[in-house]
């Protein structure tokens, strides 16, 4: 790959490579969303935070009329205290879209709000694809073509059975093997061994 932001064209899913040991982006999967040559950005998948959706909205006077157990994820350390939704309809699922004013398709029917009146429709019917992100994934001018020619990131194809998983634990693992990688043939790395080599 060459340094040219071109090169990478969105959406597309980032699987970090073993290297990185960021303890935000260890094993994470990123959906990239937006790249050019002044930046980029996108959301983890595969973080379930410990906090309820429900409890989020409550605090917003939002009622919840998903799964009680279903929690937020972290989307990424930057501004962590805002909210995205991203959604998909599956087969059969009716939802009227049009009373949706902040909607982005960011993939094929993959819609994303950040608008508080969408969060609130989506709530009381919400589709069975939802995702609920505090934060996001930012890259500087540059950082990200950098990180992926040093083979800190590899590249794969968007797919609803990734981004939407009821065992967002496995995404990192199951992404590695929809391109073709044994996830037991990476090298492992751990900071000891990150200390060791700098020794």
């Amino acid at each position: 790959m060459t340094g040219s932001a071109s090169d990478l064209e969105t959406p597309v899913l980032l699987l970090a490579m073993p290297q990185v040991l960021d303890p935000f982006f260890h094993h994470s999967v990123v959906l990239l969303l937006h790249h050019t040559d002044e930046g980029s950005f996108g959301f983890i998948v595969n973080r379930p935070t410990e906090l309820p959706i429900e409890g989020i909205l409550d605090a917003m006077d939002i009622a919840w009329k998903g799964f009680d157990d279903a929690l937020a994820f972290f989307g990424g350390p930057v501004q962590s205290q805002m909210g995205t939704v991203m959604f998909s309809l599956s087969v059969g699922e009716q939802f009227d879209l049009d009373s949706l004013e902040g909607l982005t398709e960011v993939g094929p029917g993959i819609l994303i709000s950040q608008q508080a009146e969408d969060l609130g429709r989506l709530a009381a019917r919400p589709p069975l694809c939802f995702r609920l992100f505090l934060g996001y994934a930012g890259w500087g001018a540059g950082q990200l073509v950098d990180e992926i020619v040093r083979n800190d990131w590899l590249i794969a194809p968007v797919s609803n059975e990734l981004l939407f998983s009821d065992q967002p634990d496995n995404v990192w693992e199951q992404a590695l093997r929809s391109v073709g990688v044994d996830p037991s043939t990476l090298p492992a790395w751990t900071p000891e061994a990150e200390e060791d080599d700098t020794n």
